[in-house]
C-alpha cells in the first residue's frame, strides 16, 4: 500500500545533551530521503524514532495509514546464536513477526475469542503484505543471485563477512515494508551489490529514510537530503539530489559566515565611534569645568551645547547598537585533522609471495606471483568472497601457504585498519585497549590524541566492545598516528566513518610517503586516493591492471 509517515517537533538526545529538536519530517511514497551528519549528530536515533522502538523526549511519528508496515534495517546485522539463515531473513522481513501474530490471531479464532475475526482478517492481511506466502521460494532464488551459496538451515554465525553481508542485502531485497528506513545499507557491500542495491532502492515505490556514507551511493539514489548539524544545533532538508546539497550548504554556510561577518563589522565601527563620543563628551566636560571662572558666557554655553550633543550622538549610536538585529557566529564543525606517522622506510622489497596457494577449506587462493616493493600505493578490488582478505593475510605473514613462498620484506612495520576492527572489540577499556599497542605512551597523551579523533573522557572509560562501529574505527585511526608504520594495511577503512572523517582520511593519505594496501568499494574513495597499481581478485584468481 501507499503510505506516507509524518513526523513533527521530535527531539532527542542523551542526558543533558540535545542531539535535534523540533525536527519535522515528510517521508512520502517514492521519496528516498538521505540523513547525513557527523557521527554522534542522531541519525541511527532519528532512525529508532522513525521506526517506533525508541519514543521522542518531544514530538510524535505518525502514519497513514496507520496499519503501514516500517522495516527498520540497523547497521550490523546481528548474527544471533542458532538463528539460521531462513530465520534471520524471516525476522528482518518482518515475516517472522506477522506469522507470530497469524499463529495468535489463528489460535484466537479456533478458541471463539471476541473480535477475533477481525485480528485474524489483519494478522492474515499483514502477513501476505509482508510476503509471507512464498518467503522460503523468493528467498532461495534471490539468495542463489547474490551468490550466497549456502543452505538457509545454516546459522549466520557460520557465515563469513561476505556471506553475511550478502545475507543482510538479501533481507533488504526480500523486504516489502511501506516504509524503509535503512542505516548504512552500503557497508560491507561489493560493486555488484552496490549495484542491485541501488537499482532495489531507486525502483521502491515506498518512502525510504537512508544513512550512509558511500558518496556516490547517495549521488545516485536520493531525492532530498536531511541534514542534522550537531556543530549549528540545525536541522535542514535539502531539496534535489546529493550534488545539490553540497552545493546548497556550501553558499548556505558562505552566506553564514559572510552575515556574520558583516554584523560583528557593524558592531564594531558603532562601539568604536561610540568610544570616540563618549571620550569627547568627556573631554568636553573638563574643559567646560576648567574654563568655569570664564566671564565668557558665550564661549561657556558653547562649549557645553557641544558637550551635550556629542553626549547625544553617543546615546544615539547607543540606540543603533542595541537595534542591530544580532546574528550568532556560526559554530566551527569539529573537524578531523590526521596525520599517519611514518617509520623510516623499509626495505626495497615489502612482501613477495612466489608461487603461492592458499587453501581455506573449499576456497584455493592462487597460486599467486606478486612482489610488492617500497612506497607503491596499490589498490585491490574484488567481489565479496573472492579471496581479499586471505591474499592481505597472505602478504602480511598471518596465513602460510601450503605451497609457495611468501616473506615480509626486512623493516617493514605494518599498521592496519582491519574490516572488522578486531583490535578494539574486547571487554576492557578503550583506553587500555589503546595502550597495549602504544606502551611507550602515557595516559595523558593517549587520552588527547584520542580526544582529537572524537574519542572523549566518556569514550576512554568504556569497555571497547561497546563502542559504534565508527568509534572503534576513529580509534584504528588514532593508533596510525600514534605509531609510526611504514606499510599502510586499509580494509574498507570508510565503513562507519562520516563523510568529513573519510575525506580527511583521503586528505592524509595523499601525504602518506609509506606503502599502501588499500582495499575498498568506495567508488569516490578509489577515484581520490592515488594508486601505482590496480589488483583485482577474483574467486582466488590474482589480476593486476596499472
Amino acid at each position: 500500500m501507499s503510505a506516507t509517515m509524518v513526523a513533527k517537533e521530535l527531539s532527542a538526545g542523551h542526558g543533558d545533551r540535545v542531539l535535534f529538536s523540533g525536527l519535522d519530517l515528510v517521508v512520502a511514497p517514492g521519496d528516498v530521503i538521505g540523513l547525513v551528519g557527523a557521527n554522534g549528530a542522531g541519525k541511527s536515533t532519528l532512525l529508532r524514532l522513525l521506526a517506533g522502538l525508541d519514543a521522542p523526549a518531544e514530538g510524535a511519528v505518525r502514519l497513514s495509514p496507520a496499519t503501514a508496515t516500517v522495516g527498520h534495517l540497523p547497521q550490523e546485522p546481528d548474527r544471533r546464536p542458532e538463528e539460521t539463515v531462513g530465520r534471520f531473513l524471516a525476522r528482518r522481513t518482518g515475516v517472522a513477526r506477522a506469522q507470530h501474530d497469524l499463529d495468535a490471531a489463528t489460535q484466537a479464532l479456533v478458541e471463539q475469542a471476541p473480535g477475533a475475526d477481525d485480528a485474524y482478517g489483519t494478522a492474515l492481511e499483514r502477513w501476505l503484505a509482508l510476503g509471507g506466502a512464498d518467503l522460503e521460494d523468493r528467498a532461495e532464488a534471490v539468495a542463489a543471485e547474490l551468490g550466497l551459496t549456502v543452505s538457509l538451515e545454516q546459522p549466520m554465525t557460520s557465515l563469513s563477512g561476505g556471506q553475511a553481508a550478502r545475507a543482510g542485502l538479501a533481507s533488504l531485497l526480500l523486504s516489502r515494508y511501506d516504509v524503509f528506513l535503512l542505516d548504512e545499507p552500503t557497508n560491507d557491500l561489493d560493486l555488484d551489490g552496490l549495484d542491485r542495491l541501488e537499482r532495489f532502492v531507486t525502483g521502491l515505490r515506498a518512502g525510504t529514510v537512508v544513512v550512509s556514507h558511500d558518496r556516490e551511493f547517495l549521488a545516485r539514489t536520493v531525492t532530498k537530503v536531511l541534514e542534522l548539524d550537531l556543530a549549528q544545533q540545525r536541522i535542514r532538508l535539502y531539496g534535489g539530489g546529493y550534488g545539490a546539497y553540497l552545493e546548497e550548504r556550501e553558499v548556505a554556510r558562505r552566506h553564514a559566515r559572510e552575515q556574520y561577518e558583516e554584523y560583528a563589522t557593524t558592531r564594531a565601527d558603532l562601539e568604536a565611534r561610540a568610544r570616540t563620543q563618549r571620550a569627547w563628551m568627556e573631554k568636553g566636560v573638563k574643559n567646560a569645568r576648567r574654563k568655569a571662572t570664564d566671564n565668557d558666557k558665550i564661549g561657556r554655553n558653547a562649549r557645553v551645547e557641544a558637550t551635550e550633543k556629542q553626549a547625544a550622538k553617543a546615546r544615539q549610536t547607543d540606540r543603533l547598537i542595541e537595534r542591530l538585529e544580532v546574528v550568532e557566529e556560526p559554530r566551527k564543525e569539529w573537524e578531523l585533522r590526521m596525520e599517519i606517522a611514518a617509520a623510516p622506510r623499509s626495505g626495497a622489497v615489502v612482501a613477495t609471495l612466489r608461487g603461492a596457494v592458499v587453501r581455506r577449506g573449499a576456497f584455493t587462493l592462487g597460486p599467486v606471483n606478486l612482489e610488492i616493493g617500497w612506497a607503491e600505493r596499490v589498490a585491490i578490488t574484488g567481489a565479496n568472497g573472492s579471496g581479499k582478505s586471505t591474499l592481505l593475510g597472505a602478504l602480511l605473514g598471518r596465513i602460510g601457504p601450503d605451497e609457495g613462498h611468501a616473506a615480509l620484506g626486512s623493516g617493514v612495520v605494518v599498521g592496519e585498519v582491519d574490516q572488522a576492527r578486531a583490535l578494539f572489540e574486547g571487554e576492557e577499556p578503550l583506553l587500555d585497549a589503546f595502550a597495549e599497542h602504544v606502551p611507550e605512551m602515557v595516559p595523558g597523551e593517549m587520552r588527547t590524541l584520542l580526544a582529537k579523533f572524537g574519542l572523549k573522557a566518556s569514550h576512554v572509560l568504556r569497555p571497547a566492545a561497546t563502542l559504534s562501529p565508527g568509534e572503534r574505527t576513529r580509534a584504528a585511526l588514532a593508533l596510525l598516528q600514534a605509531r609510526g608504520v611504514n606499510l599502510l594495511v586499509l580494509d574498507e577503512p570508510t565503513n562507519h566513518l562520516d563523510l568529513p572523517a573519510i575525506e580527511q582520511l583521503e586528505s592524509a593519505l595523499a601525504s602518506y610517503p609509506g606503502t599502501l594496501l588499500l582495499v575498498t568499494h568506495d567508488r569516490r574513495m578509489l577515484e581520490a586516493v592515488r594508486v601505482d597499481r590496480r589488483l583485482r581478485v577474483d574467486q582466488g584468481r590474482v589480476s593486476e591492471s596499472r
